[in-house]
């Protein structure tokens, strides 16, 4: 198959592309990957985006997305990139099932995926009390109890925005000390309504058709190990983000962390006539709106750079 722009990974990036492409008659495919939707179909409600006062499902809005690309004629594969050749145009993407696509130009939007601690109880009661957005789902635990996993920067600050909203906001911390900056940790100790666990491992979590506590263990491995339950209402990981780049090869050029780095203000990385879009490229915000915004974006670097090179 050939086309002038792939579109790699769905989410609001991925179909915002979509929809300005296809609008302004640029021949496209986008290739949803693992998850159509992306990472916003983990959560349920959505009462952040622009336009819907009384909030909305979260798989309607992607469903919605997905439509209204469609509905302007995009081409929408429900396939994976399974690797991709970078060195010359036109790039040749490789899929799951053997076929390949070649393009001229390629906008990379295939999001982050949020590090989980590996427990089954996480699957279980994802969007029931689960969640690695305080600032997507913090909403929901107005003057509730609820817990942060992790130490550094992210945790912090997710645990002090949770503390706005919840009566209570335990931070699990597995070792004896915060890795966060000494700003952030003053932050957390101003607040009244923040406690600290530390030397704390999560085990697992318990309740009736969602989260209503979590089973922790204090000094693990050791002498002074002890057991016991926390009840809670949500459980927030915050250990971090991994940029799903792992099939580009280290064709692109990457930040410390792993996130496509972008030129300045456009979204054009390191290979001419490669862009990148959303979460993949944005450490600082992981918004759906954000995403959506870079996903215009990314089209319209895309459309620019085809018009002046074809």
């Amino acid at each position: 198959m050939t086309t002038r722009c792939l579109i790699i990974g769905s989410g609001p990036a991925g179909y915002t592309a979509s929809i300005y492409l296809t609008r302004a008659g640029v021949d496209s495919v986008l290739v949803e990957g693992l998850q159509p939707g992306g990472q916003l179909t983990q959560t349920t409600t959505i009462e952040n985006f622009p336009g819907f006062p009384d909030g909305v499902d979260a798989n309607e809005l992607m469903d919605a997305m997905r439509q209204q690309a469609l509905n302007l004629g995009a081409v929408v594969r429900s396939d994976i990139v399974k690797s991709i050749d970078l060195s010359h145009r036109p790039f040749v993407a490789t899929l799951d099932g053997g076929e390949t696509i070649q393009a001229q130009a390629v906008i990379v939007a295939t999001g982050a995926s949020a590090k989980y601690l590996g427990l089954d109880d996480e699957k279980k009661y994802a969007g029931m009390g689960v969640s690695a957005c305080a600032t997507c789902d913090g909403f929901f635990y107005r003057k509730r109890v609820v817990a942060v996993v992790g130490g550094g920067d992210t945790a912090c600050e997710e645990a002090h925005y949770l503390s706005k909203l919840a009566s209570k906001v335990y931070i699990i911390v597995r070792k004896d000390y915060l890795r966060a900056s000494a700003a952030m940790q003053k932050r957390v100790s101003e607040r009244e309504n923040i406690e600290i666990l530390y030397n704390t491992n999560t085990v697992g979590l318990y309740g009736e058709g969602g989260v209503e506590g979590a089973h922790l263990v204090r000094h693990m491995g050791t002498e002074q190990e002890e057991r016991f339950d926390l009840p809670i209402d949500g459980f927030f990981l915050a250990i971090g983000h991994r940029p799903n780049t792992a099939f580009l090869d280290g064709q692109l050029a990457l930040d410390d962390s792993g996130y496509i780095k972008t030129d300045g203000m456009t979204t054009a990385t390191s290979v001419e006539g490669v862009f990148a879009a959303g979460d993949v490229a944005d450490p600082r915000y992981r918004q759906a709106i954000a995403a959506a915004g870079t996903g215009c974006r990314a089209a319209l670097d895309a459309e620019k750079f085809l018009a002046a090179n074809e």
